[in-house]
């Protein structure tokens, strides 16, 4: 199982981005998906969740300015950032769980906040 993050870029404070995680298998086959992200020289920290049955958690510091989302058509969990900060700055993974409690981890994605 392979998972793809995509999306990443350079953007300005109060930009967006939208961010990809493709898999090489059915995102059926999860039963949660999210983002997570390590910013230089701090731990990964969790950014948001989605379960198959769409239920969503999200860090604080991002509630109400992140939307996690699963495109079945796509086969992607996309994370949609708006009103991005600086210390939105980090590289950002996704990760999956499937229904057999296997961990997946896709490779990183870098997002950078500057002006």
């Amino acid at each position: 199982v392979q998972l793809q993050a995509s999306g990443g870029g350079l953007v300005q404070p109060g930009g967006s981005l939208r961010l990809s995680c493709a898999a090489s298998i059915s995102i059926f086959n999860f039963d949660i998906v999210g983002w997570y992200r390590q910013a230089p020289g701090k731990q990964r920290e969790l950014v948001a969740t989605i379960t198959g049955s769409g239920i969503t958690n999200y860090a604080d510091s991002v509630k109400g300015r992140f939307t996690i989302s699963r495109d079945y058509a796509e086969n992607t969990v996309d994370l949609q950032m708006n009103s991005l900060k600086p210390e939105d700055t980090a590289v950002y993974y996704c990760g999956a769980r499937d229904t057999s409690w296997t961990y997946y981890w896709g490779q990183g994605t870098q997002v950078t906040v500057s002006s």
